[in-house]
């Protein structure tokens, strides 16, 4: 039977003694292929009346089962007369639609062999999803703005939901006129499959057949694809996450940035060689090299005794040009450092993320879902990094500025914010530049539900009248938080410092740290230097009496 589903085979007419056993093995067939179909007819033939092997009652048992309720058209076809050589058949589905008794047996038609006709002449598959007349269509979700918003005030909003994903649900239900009733599982959020075939969360009840319907930002996870029906579509998302903004430098490097490292390395060669140079031309004197070098390259005066020759006067002539130079261009890079405030190295791609081994995460694994089959070494690395925490916890970290939050942004430009992150937090965070990955949301069904092809329909005329934008900004405007979504969108354009203010203490701090440093190791050479002193002094006097 699989090898027939798999070749494209859709419709099943079967005529077997046990017509249990095949709805059961076609069940299990339907989740272990590939192939998808949401129109599949099944018609089954009673066995014969001359064996005397079943009643009429015990053919329409089969409309009872859990796994033929799954299937809208299914047609019994049995014997009920046999007079010489004419007999009657009664055609017979289960009801499928309305609120309640949805597999109560519903008598089509009667056919006649020796009329050749039927009695009624109805279709005998009627039901082709476009009235439900109320059926009840049990929907998985749980609240994850804009998506999916639950428990609002019924006065206000029908039904106490709203959400973009719940508008699609709703308005499907209005298009073929059916119910909605939402299973919750606020818990596990969008949950998991285990490999014994249970679940829990958003696709744990779909999957387990307890929700006819998944929503709220499911993506097409490659997993739940295997064992599950996706839609068309709903909403493109991008996943990136927001990361704690540079601070201000601290002030005690501040003499040090006029310069980069490159510059600095390169200042300090050009100190070796002058010395070098000086050395030589001293005729390989090393009598106070250092301290003149040092002082020319700092613009500082010498006294005239030093210039003995033409060698050391050259010498020193190229040190004072090359000292003024980088004397000149040291100070106007120091003036700029204290009129521009200087700020840490942002964190905007997934490679920053992974170089600072710093932490990203949300309330579920389902944010890395997407990511977890990529072989790169880059996109490894950043799994690694990704923590799982309540969002107690959460709201905790981001006051400590200690991780990176996931969000998505969203195609009318809004951002599905997590609750954790509040107005007061979100001033300390900066939007990155890189985005993770990029999905598509989908509504996630059994595999072949008959509701599949009706949805995806009603999804592209939402896409092509542009609903699906109008309704994201409408929800967002009503239920975000529209200073966190401003404070995020602006967030690369902020600065730890946005007014001017006079030159204080706390900018020359890092100067007098350094200024006070080499005043310490001086006087600690200069001990040490009277400690050499006095013993040297006493060494010679110990020579000289014993001489």
């Amino acid at each position: 039977m699989l090898n027939a589903s798999e070749a494209g085979c859709s419709d099943y007419i079967v005529h077997i003694k046990e017509p249990k056993e095949f709805f059961v093995a076609f069940d299990k067939v339907l989740h272990s292929g590939n192939i998808r179909r949401s129109d599949r007819k099944v018609i089954i033939l009673s066995p014969c009346v001359g064996d005397k092997n079943i009643t009429s009652y015990d053919s329409v048992e089969v409309l009872s089962m859990r796994e033929t309720a799954f299937i809208p058209n299914v047609l019994l076809i049995v014997l009920t007369e046999e007079e010489s050589d004419c007999k009657s058949y009664d055609l017979i589905t289960h009801k499928f639609v309305g609120p309640v008794d949805n597999k109560k047996p519903i008598l089509l038609d009667r056919w006649n062999s020796c009329r050749n006709a039927f009695e009624n002449n109805v279709n005998l598959f009627p039901h082709d999803m476009s009235n439900l007349q109320g059926k009840i269509v049990k929907v998985a979700a749980f609240t994850y703005k804009p998506y999916v918003l639950l428990d609002l005030d019924d006065e206000l909003v029908p039904f106490g939901r709203d959400g973009v994903e719940v508008r699609v649900v709703d308005e499907f239900c209005r298009w073929i006129n059916c119910t909605v009733e939402i299973v919750r599982d606020d818990e596990h959020e969008w949950g998991e499959i285990y490999d014994n075939f249970t679940g829990v969360g958003v696709i744990g009840n779909v999957f387990e057949d307890r929700a006819d319907l998944g929503i709220t930002a499911l993506y097409s996870w490659f997993e739940e694809y295997v064992v599950m029906d996706f839609s068309a579509p709903v909403i493109r998302t991008a996943i990136t996450c927001i990361a704690p903004s540079p601070s201000l430098l601290a002030s005690w490097e501040m003499p040090l940035l006029p310069f980069n490292v490159y510059m600095w390395i390169a200042i300090f060669f050009t100190f070796v060689y002058a010395s070098v140079a000086l050395i030589i031309a001293k005729g390989f004197s090393t009598d106070e090299v250092l301290l003149t070098t040092f002082g020319i390259m700092l613009t500082q005066s010498r006294p005239e005794r030093g210039f003995i020759s033409w060698r050391i006067r050259s010498v020193m002539g190229w040190m004072m040009m090359t000292g003024l130079v980088i004397d000149n261009a040291y100070g106007g890079g120091l003036a700029s450092t204290f009129t521009v405030p200087k700020y840490e190295k942002s964190v905007d791609t997934i490679q920053d993320i992974v170089d600072r081994r710093m932490e990203w995460g949300a309330t579920h694994d389902a944010w890395i879902f997407s990511l977890m089959l990529s072989q790169e070494p880059l996109i490894k690395q950043l799994l690694s990094c990704f923590r799982t925490y309540p969002a107690e916890e959460l709201m905790q970290k981001s006051f400590e500025k200690s991780m990176a939050f996931s969000i998505e942004k969203l195609p009318a430009g809004y951002f599905a914010i997590g609750e954790y992150i509040t107005k007061e937090a979100s001033l300390d965070y900066t939007i990155m530049l890189d985005k993770f990955y990029y999905e598509q949301c989908v509504v996630m069904m059994r595999k072949s539900s008959p509701y599949t092809d009706k949805i995806n329909v009603l999804i592209g005329r939402l896409h092509e009248s542009g609903l699906m934008l109008s309704w994201e900004t409408q929800v967002a405007l009503r239920y975000l938080d529209f200073k966190v979504q401003l404070e995020v969108k602006l967030s690369r354009s902020k600065r730890d410092v946005e007014n001017v203010e006079p030159l204080g203490f706390t900018h020359v701090l890092g100067i007098f740290c350094l200024y006070g440093l080499g005043v310490i190791m001086s006087v600690i050479v200069f001990i040490l230097e009277i400690i050499v002193h006095r013993k040297y002094k006493k060494t010679s006097l110990n020579h000289e009496h014993v001489s």
